[in-house]
């Protein structure tokens, strides 16, 4: 059972007529809602709209999240090489289908996916990234040398898709901790971490290595024994 036809129909008519006053520099409209059966269970498929990158963002959701807490909750960002076409130059893919696997074993929850292709900066940028990479530039060093941060994401539009869900609480499923801050920067409640460790292959192993060490991404197997998120607690809030 996922969202009712009465709570999708309210979620219609708020986006529809959502002026986005409180944040006018990202705002996300839910624009449709249908259902979405898989091979990893049944979902309902939510398309937003945003006016800050003009493109559509969705949502993938199992069960009814309206007004829920501790809702689980995966926010993947687009890798049309990974997800795709199964490269192995990253765990994206891998990642994307662990969550809808997760989430499908769950009363309830929800995979946002944003379109910011290669942490941001792009799907060409990131094939030159790439081309970097080839001739031996770690992650890190291929962004900065083409003028970026190792991470350009934002994630307001994260925020907001899940306030405009009315989701109260999430239990964040990631590794990166610049994630977790920056959702609770954006008013989102986190009340624990699920991690999400994908065993490395032999053609990522470097990659994924340069993640934890320069990036500090939580990837080490014995991290997923300790207390499931940092010090400072959750901020609660809306988007």
């Amino acid at each position: 059972m996922g969202l009712p036809p009465a709570t999708v129909a309210r979620l219609l008519e708020e986006g529809r007529t959502h002026e986005c006053a409180e944040s006018p520099e990202i705002c996300m409209k839910l624009v449709a809602v249908a259902d979405l059966p898989t091979r990893f269970g049944e979902y309902q498929v939510a398309a937003f709209w945003s006016n800050h990158d003009r493109r559509d963002h969705a949502a993938f959701i199992h069960g009814d999240i309206f007004e829920k807490e501790r809702v689980p909750v995966r926010i993947h960002s687009e890798c049309l090489t990974g997800d795709a076409i199964g490269s192995l130059r990253c765990d994206c893919r891998d990642q994307l289908i662990a969550s809808l696997e997760r989430i499908a074993r769950e009363p309830a929850g929800v995979v946002l996916y944003l379109r910011q292709e290669g942490r941001g900066i792009g799907f060409a940028n990131k094939i030159r990234a790439y081309q970097l990479q080839d001739a031996g530039f770690d992650t890190v060093q291929a962004n900065e040398a083409l003028g970026f941060r190792p991470d350009e994401r934002e994630y307001g539009f994260a925020a907001h898709m899940l306030g405009s869900l009315h989701i109260r609480s999430i239990e964040i499923m990631t590794n990166n901790p610049a994630k977790v801050e920056d959702l609770r920067r954006h008013g989102v409640e986190i009340v624990d971490r699920i991690p999400l460790v994908i065993p490395p292959n032999e053609r990522n192993r470097e990659y994924l290595e340069t993640k934890r060490k320069k990036m500090g991404h939580w990837l080490d197997d014995e991290q997923t024994d300790e207390p499931a998120l940092p010090a400072g607690g959750a901020v609660s809030g809306g988007p």
